[in-house]
Order: structure tokens, then C-alpha cells, then sequence
């Protein structure tokens, strides 16, 4: 299952909290798709970061939808030539990146489905109008191009929150370097739903415990175990390890993350049965974070993971908790 209302957590934490933040923008975008003899819609969540006046990168959510037989998303980073006019408040850009997506295809015999991965290219067309309220409006015209299944074209509109309080309106060329890590030590305790990736999409309850601890300025590492729940098909529990690209915003108060690693399910099996499985044991784990600093020591987090398997039982696992930093 695709979780549309996940990103919309994420996204409602970027925009939360006053004061001063390094030059970097989010957005949401959604519109219209059109695949191979199908119709249906696109949305993204866009994180850019300015490399200079004319020249952004992106790393960027991509859901492609509900197209026949195909149910596909997955993360990709863009690299933008773009060119400000009117004084900086309107931004033209073409950008092009790699795609890493997850897809659920119907099975060829039969039926069910398959959890399949692979690689395309996303090419892009940008227009962005920069309000003096740090919010932008914008129009994007996304191909995306792959060697098995549909390429697709989506037209979608989106608006953009810039976490930054500009002198004036515009763009910003670059964001403010870091002078300290983004979390020295954390334990979060978290609770929340697995969705299995199925044409049905059934769902369980999940828990986990995660430790965090700032590596650099920008570089954090997590250790944890989670727990899928035992009401999907997917039921399995284990330890996870993860790197995650963080920074924060408005004094410190937010702390956004993507990461990557491994999770070992040390217990795999469905409800009915218990029993490990090897060729599930290690498995995938790509994630995106917020947390919001509510005192010193005190945190809300909310996580959302999606769990590669080799074997169809990709899940996403949705958790929201509270952490103690120290």
C-alpha cells in the first residue's frame, strides 16, 4: 500500500514551530498521471537545497499512483539547472535523477501479487513564484522512464514552505553550514501500524525501540528492534541499524532524517506460524524522520519506514513516539 496520510504527518511537522532556519525548501506536489493506455495521479514530497544561484539538488518521495496492475513508489534524487527572474521571486529549473522504486504488480499467473524493485530516470520541467511569506507556489511536469513496466508523465501543482526567514523575497542560494551535531544521544519508544505492500493492503499493529546517536554535523546512526505485529502476513520481528542524512531547523527545534540500512528479522512467519524463515531473515530498511524538540530533553518523533524484502512482503511500518535526548 501506497500511505498517502503518512507524508502528510511528516509534511504538517516541517512547517511547525517559529525562528530561524538554514536555506532550504519543502513541498508537496499532486496531479494528474498518464502511463501506458491508463490514467491516474502522481504525488511527491521535495526536500532542495540550494548549491549555488543556479544550480539545486533534490532528494524526493515519488508515488506514481494506482495504474493497472501496478502500484509503484520510491525515493530519488534530482540534480536542477535553474534560473532566477523578477528580482529572484520567480524560478524556472529542468532537473534529472536517478529513481529506485518499489512496485506492486499483480502476478503473471494467477492470482496475488509481487513486490519487484528496479531503477529508472526521472526528467523534470519546474516554475516556482516565491511569496514574501516564505511559501511558494509551483507547477512541475515529471516523466518518468524505466526499463520494466509503464513510464509515466505527470503534470501536478505544489506548494512549497521555504525553512528559512529570508531578508527579502526569493530564491536562496545556499543554506547556512552546521556548527554542531544534530542529536548527541536519544531512545525513543514508538508505536503504530505495518501495512502490508498487497493488493489488499492488510494492516497490524508495530512497535519498536530505536537508539540515536549524532556521528557529524549532518550524519546520524540508530540501532533498534522492531516489532511488525502478528495480524498481516508479514508478521516478523528484529533489529534494525540505519545512517541517516539529518538537519535541523527553527533554532534546533526540528530535526528532519532519511535513512538507510538493514533490519535481521530474528523471528519471521505469519500469524499462524512462527517459524524462521532464512531467506527473510536480513532485509531492507529505507526511512524518512521528524522530530520535534517539545523541552531540552524531550522529543515527538514520527518515522516512516519501508521495509525491501527479497521475497514479496515489502511492508510499510508508520510509528509515532516520544523520545529522551542526552
Amino acid at each position: 500500500m501506497k500511505t498517502n496520510w503518512t507524508f502528510a504527518v511528516v509534511a504538517a511537522a516541517l512547517c511547525a514551530g517559529p525562528g530561524y532556519a538554514s536555506a532550504q525548501e519543502f513541498s508537496l506536489y499532486t496531479g494528474p498521471l498518464t502511463g501506458e493506455h491508463s490514467h491516474s495521479y502522481s504525488w511527491s514530497m521535495d526536500y532542495t537545497e540550494g548549491f549555488g544561484r543556479y544550480l539545486a539538488g533534490s532528494i524526493i518521495w515519488l508515488n506514481e499512483g494506482h495504474m493497472p496492475d501496478h502500484h509503484r513508489d520510491g525515493p530519488l534524487v534530482q540534480v536542477w539547472g535553474r534560473l532566477p527572474l523578477m528580482e529572484r521571486r520567480f524560478v524556472v529549473a529542468l532537473g534529472v535523477g536517478p529513481y529506485c522504486y518499489f512496485d506492486t504488480e499483480a502476478a503473471e499467473q494467477g492470482a496475488g501479487y509481487s513486490n519487484t524493485h528496479g531503477w529508472g530516470v526521472v526528467y523534470s520541467a519546474r516554475a516556482t513564484w516565491y511569496s514574501s511569506q516564505r511559501w511558494t507556489a509551483n507547477l512541475q511536469l515529471n516523466h518518468v522512464q524505466v526499463n520494466s513496466g509503464p513510464s509515466t508523465t505527470a503534470v501536478m501543482l505544489g506548494i512549497g514552505y521555504q525553512l528559512d526567514a529570508p531578508d527579502t523575497p526569493g530564491l536562496r542560494d545556499f543554506a547556512l553550514p552546521r556548527t554542531h551535531k544534530v542529536t548527541n544521544n536519544e531512545i525513543t519508544l514508538m508505536a503504530g501500524a505495518t501495512i502490508l505492500n498487497s493488493l489488499d493492503s492488510q494492516a497490524s499493529a508495530a512497535e519498536a525501540i530505536e537508539y540515536r546517536r549524532g556521528l557529524t554535523n549532518y550524519l546520524d546512526a540508530t540501532l533498534g528492534y522492531l516489532h511488525e505485529g502478528s495480524g498481516s502476513s508479514a508478521r516478523r520481528d528484529g533489529a534494525t541499524a540505519q545512517l541517516w542524512l539529518t538537519r535541523a531547523f527553527f533554532n534546533d527545534s526540528l530535526s528532519l532524517g532519511i535513512g538507510a540500512g538493514a533490519y535481521a528479522a530474528i523471528h519471521h512467519g505469519n500469524s499462524n506460524e512462527n517459524s524462521d524463515m532464512g531467506d527473510g531473515i536480513l532485509s531492507g530498511l529505507v526511512s524518512v524522520s521528524a522530530s520535534y524538540r517539545i523541552t531540552p530533553h524531550w522529543s515527538a518523533r514520527v518515522t516512516w519506514n519501508r521495509v525491501v524484502t527479497r521475497y514479496s512482503q515489502n511492508t510499510d511500518v508508520i510509528l509515532g513516539g516520544i523520545g529522551y535526548r542526552f
